[in-house]
């Protein structure tokens, strides 16, 4: 009777909608109930397209957000496409693909990635920087340490920072973090002689660095000096610097240029621009102690165009420039304190982008000085293969006498250390 009074409930209660068929299983056989006529029938149903929802069905994804605060963004552990017939399909992520996110969204509190395989560990680094990790201000730091102590070059191996002062100012202690440069691009930063970054160049981190460029930096003879001491007397720093660029430095005199003679791998040098008082004397002394040969045409390498920021962390350097010039966009709550600035005559600052310009009259004056090595040709076109004969053997071997007569004597004037070369020594 229960049965019946059910059944008979849902055949004759909203009598106005179709429901559609009824199917009743009784006794193991499947029974069709008509609508309105109430009678059993054993009717075999027919078959339908299966459909898991009706079309009116919609879904809505909610996610648990637990680190609000941190505003991280939390992903779902399936991915959703759509087929070419427009039906929603779902599949579940990678079991790698989980694990990677997990560990790039707390990249910052990894030990030590020292042995950890450098082509999972590139795949970590680009999951972490999509994530902005190494913007953070103290976790990016920490983060970004951990690859560079394991990977170094492959992390980043040239850095172009060009006209960046203020990404210079903001992740200092970031680009400090990268080891084993090549080339490093610190032209028109007007970083001047004490900047921690120019100290830094001193240190066993950064001797691979080859490449230096520090055009328009407003240096001066005591910034050479202090930059050049490691290589005096320790013989370490730079000594592996093959191209330097100190162009557009008007304090630079004949002095520092003195200093630059302990590189003796230096095969590419630009010093337009310079304080220079006897020029003819500077070309004579650059080669005949390190056989660099003034350039009557203008170098490529010194083509700031070439220099280009290349390794894992380029597009963390281009996170870090636009979070700085986000932040010197303009504030609402500023306008009407400048448009009042304004009213009572009072001059506007506007602080604009350094930019990059050569010092004319000096230039003019000392022209272009540029010296490249005769023994690699042209130092800014790629070298030729060729065979050496047995006569530019003998040429060789005649050219190494005489520069191992200048190291000798160059070592012995080394040894002759001044008070103020022991008191900058005692600083590192």
């Amino acid at each position: 009777q229960s049965w019946s009074r059910g059944m008979s409930y849902c055949l004759h209660s909203e009598s106005h909608l179709d429901t559609g068929p009824i199917y009743v299983r009784e006794n193991g056989k499947l029974h069709m109930v008509k609508q309105g006529a109430g009678s059993l029938q054993n009717v075999t149903p027919k078959e339908r397209p299966f459909s898991l929802f009706s079309r009116s069905f919609s879904v809505e994804l909610c996610m648990n957000r637990e680190d609000d605060r941190a505003r991280r963004q939390r992903t779902d552990h399936f991915i959703f496409t759509y087929t070419k017939e427009g039906n929603l399909r779902y599949s579940a992520k990678s079991l790698f693909s989980l694990v990677l996110g997990y560990i790039s969204d707390n990249v910052d509190h990894i030990d030590s990635l020292i042995g950890f395989p450098e082509q999972i560990a590139e795949k970590l680094f680009s999951a972490a920087e999509a994530r902005q990790k190494f913007t953070e201000p103290v976790t990016g730091l920490r983060a970004l340490q951990k690859f560079t102590e394991a990977y170094g070059s492959l992390v980043l191996c040239s850095l172009c920072l060009r006209n960046r002062y203020l990404v210079i100012s903001e992740k200092l202690e970031e680009i400090k973090s990268f080891r084993e440069l090549t080339c490093l691009d610190l032209s028109c930063c007007k970083l001047g002689d004490e900047h921690e970054l120019l100290e830094h160049l001193t240190k066993e981190a950064l001797s691979s660095v080859k490449r230096l460029l520090l055009k328009d930096n407003s240096l001066s003879d005591a910034g050479l000096r202090r930059m050049t001491a490691p290589v005096r007397v320790l013989k370490k720093g730079l000594e592996n610097l093959m191209v330097l660029d100190l162009s557009c430095n008007p304090k630079i005199t004949d002095v520092g240029i003195g200093y630059l003679l302990s590189f003796k791998k230096l095969n590419c040098l630009d010093i337009s621009g310079t304080g220079l008082k006897d020029v003819d004397a500077v070309i004579k002394r650059l080669q005949m102690q390190i056989g660099l040969v003034h350039s009557k045409v203008p170098l490529k390498e010194f083509d700031h165009s070439n220099c280009k920021t290349e390794g894992w962390a380029e597009q963390t350097v281009l996170q870090w420039e636009q979070a700085v010039m986000e932040a010197r966009k303009p504030q609402d709550k500023l306008k009407s304190r400048v448009t009042a600035l304004h009213f009572y005559g009072k001059t506007r600052r506007i602080e604009e982008v350094v930019k990059c310009t050569l010092v004319e009259p000096e230039t003019k004056a000392s022209g272009n000085l540029q010296f490249y090595k005769e023994n690699i040709q042209n130092c800014h076109l790629p070298l030729k293969k060729e065979v050496a004969g047995s006569h530019e053997l003998k040429n060789n071997k005649k050219r190494a006498l005489p520069e191992q007569e200048r190291e000798r004597t160059s070592k012995q004037k080394h040894l002759c250390l001044t008070v103020e070369d022991w008191d900058l020594l005692n600083t590192y």
